[in-house]
């Protein structure tokens, strides 16, 4: 275990942590939570021995093998496969050793290291290799092209799968889906429930930290406050806490005030049940959070848009692509004021060149795209934090959107954004990736847009922003479209999804967790053809009474697979009512008061016992149903 005693952590003569202690035990998966600045990166670096206590200790078992996320890469010329490999040390070593000694032709080393990659389980490093890029979303033909090749977002995927592959004790995360779409992040939580080892794991995305980890460590007045449990259970603790804090009271009214006047004004206009249901629940989950966020440092809303034309915009038989390459084609959509659309689909689908339509920055290649007089977009890419002034202050950047606004009233606007003093007058330059996500949020609010057109809008945003930014689109009244991996900003902005996938853009649905079904259906399907184009291939050559005889061995052969998957899913359900059950009664107000603090701590001791046995239960479903799937395969492929 990794013991933290009496810690005391400096950084340019400003204390981090002091007399900070915490213990973090063998395969416990840790979500590191704080406001910027508060020291989390550094107890990182001090976890791989980059920094020194400067008072205190921070014992870590000298045996234990640590692994985290290289923060860049060189432009080299080996494929991605190789580099990716070169995160397995011992076999990398080994593998280069057998290419000397194969080219040599020295028999007898060949044999020895042939013996050495048996025993780190060599023969198997390779096809892992391709699981985990395949499972970050890089294609067969990806794998051999040269690194260099690559843009700095799909490097730092790299990066990632290097980190993955490397066997460890304990591995470090910092930030690790801010450069994965929705299906890789999909994949990554399901990698991490099925570590064994400790996890240590920085994220401003609540659902992913939700699933994966099952103990938080707090940051704050340079302590390490540590809970038990998610995130969710985390916050509920903490908005009980300022609950009872008299000061904080009149904020979290005005905020619960905020979202029923907008549950209010949905339920007035929403036209599909089952959208509404959909909706409304998302929207009194948030106002349960609500008290947890009275200390943030953020506090904005979109002003009335000046004008709301009806439609906004309409894309009409259009089609979509770059040169003579077409991407989507007969896209039809039309928005208006109230629409709140979020797009679904694997990388490379075609979401963000949608959104380059939208906004104008790409013309079709035939059909209409037709704005209506009025129309004002508010458009959020990352490309625009790199066209950002870096010599200009935060408000002058505002000052040139409105040359007529006064100093005064330019400081108020952006201290809702948290640029307060000479922060506001400084230059852009020595800004964080975070600070300059939230300028051009504060200038894209600041221009009173009646469509919103958000790609990736939460990258470099820590979770009080993101939490204000759904807070303000909440209360957003034009139309809105949507790509993001955050599946909290979606579930809670987004009243329908539409599909982005094989050329076309077509209405999905109102629940985001049906996104995830259909991923595993599509690969299922894929894996299915595959086998069957084999089959029909082989049978031709197999007589079909041995067939038959090799079929009913095969099923007896995976039958106790198969019992266990239907005695583990009875357990899955079972567990999972008890969870709804239990997230139900966290749901009531009065259960927040000071008199029944014992029974919110009984509901919670039961919710964090109840979280990692079903997540247990789901890994080994999830075990199962892969052997299955692994046997079929090999008695497809062997029959």
């Amino acid at each position: 275990m990794i013991q933290i005693t009496q810690l005391e952590l400096l950084r340019g003569g400003k204390s981090l942590l002091k007399d900070a202690s915490a213990t973090l035990y063998p395969k416990h998966k840790v979500g590191l939570v704080g406001a910027n600045g508060c020291g989390k990166s550094s107890l990182f670096a001090l976890l791989q021995a980059k920094l020194h206590a400067d008072a205190g200790d921070c014992l870590i078992p000298k045996d234990w093998e640590i692994s985290s996320v290289k923060q860049e890469t060189p432009a080299l010329e080996i494929s991605a496969l190789e580099y990716v490999l070169q995160g397995h040390k011992k076999y990398y070593v080994l593998h280069t050793a057998l290419a000397e000694a194969e080219q040599s032709g020295d028999g007898e080393q060949q044999a020895k290291i042939h013996l050495q990659l048996e025993i780190v389980g060599g023969y198997g490093i390779e096809s892992k290799a391709g699981e985990l890029l395949h499972g970050l979303g890089f294609s067969n033909e990806q794998l051999v092209l040269p690194v260099s090749s690559f843009s700095g977002g799909w490097r730092m995927r790299l990066n990632l799968a290097q980190a993955l592959i490397h066997p460890s004790d304990l591995l470090l995360l910092d930030e690790p889906t801010n450069h994965l779409d929705l299906d890789a992040v999909y994949w990554l939580e399901r990698f991490l429930k099925s570590y064994t080892g400790t996890l240590v794991l920085i994220s401003h995305d609540r659902e992913f930290l939700d699933a994966v980890i099952d103990e938080i460590w707090q940051i704050s007045n340079q302590k390490i406050n540590v809970y038990k449990g998610h995130y969710s259970q985390f916050e509920r603790q903490k908005a009980e806490r300022l609950a009872q804090q008299q000061a904080s009271y009149e904020k979290q009214q005005e905020q619960i005030a905020h979202l029923e006047k907008f549950i209010t004004r949905f339920k007035a206009k929403a036209t599909k049940a089952k959208q509404a249901q959909s909706r409304v629940k998302a929207i009194e989950r948030m106002e349960k959070l609500a008290p947890a966020h009275v200390d943030s440092p953020f506090n904005f809303d979109f002003s009335e848009p000046t004008a709301l034309p009806n439609p906004l915009l309409t894309l009409d038989k259009a089609k979509a692509g770059y040169g003579d390459i077409t991407i989507l084609d007969n896209i039809k959509l039309n928005l208006v004021p109230g629409s709140r659309i979020a797009l679904l689909g694997r990388n490379g689908a075609g979401k963000s060149t949608l959104i380059k339509l939208l906004s104008g920055d790409l013309n079709p290649q035939s059909g209409e795209v037709f704005q209506h007089k009025g129309l004002n977009i508010g458009y959020f890419a990352q490309h625009q934090l790199e066209s950002l002034d870096l010599n200009a202050s935060a408000i002058l950047h505002l000052q040139r959107i409105n040359p007529k606004a006064t100093e005064q009233s330019l400081r108020d606007f952006l201290g809702g954004f948290a640029f307060i003093g000479d922060q506001a007058t400084s230059p852009v330059a020595p800004f964080s990736g975070g600070e300059k996500a939230r300028l051009v949020l504060a200038m894209l609010v600041y221009q009173k847009p009646n469509l919103l057109l958000l790609d990736e809008p939460t990258n470099h945003l820590d979770l009080e922003m993101r939490h204000a930014l759904v807070m303000a689109l909440q209360g957003f009244e034009g139309a809105m479209v949507t790509v993001s991996h955050d599946r909290h900003l979606l579930k809670n902005t987004a009243d329908e999804f539409y599909l982005v996938d094989s050329g076309t853009v077509t209405p999905f649905g109102y629940e985001i967790e049906e996104y995830y079904q259909w991923l595993m259906n599509a690969k299922k399907d894929s894996s299915t053809e595959e086998r069957n184009e084999q089959t029909d291939s082989d049978n031709k050559i197999i007589n079909r009474k041995e067939q038959k005889r090799l079929e009913a061995e095969f099923r007896k052969s995976v039958q106790p697979i198969k019992k266990l998957i239907i005695s583990l899913e009875k357990k899955l359900d079972k567990l999972t009512i008890e969870q709804e059950e239990i997230e139900s009664a966290l749901a009531d107000n009065d259960l927040y008061q000071a008199e029944n603090k014992g029974k919110l701590n009984k509901l919670l001791d039961q919710q964090a016992k109840c979280i990692p046995e079903l997540n247990n239960i789901e890994e080994q479903l999830l075990e199962q149903l892969e052997l299955l799937e692994e046997k079929e395969s090999t008695f497809n492929d062997f029959t």
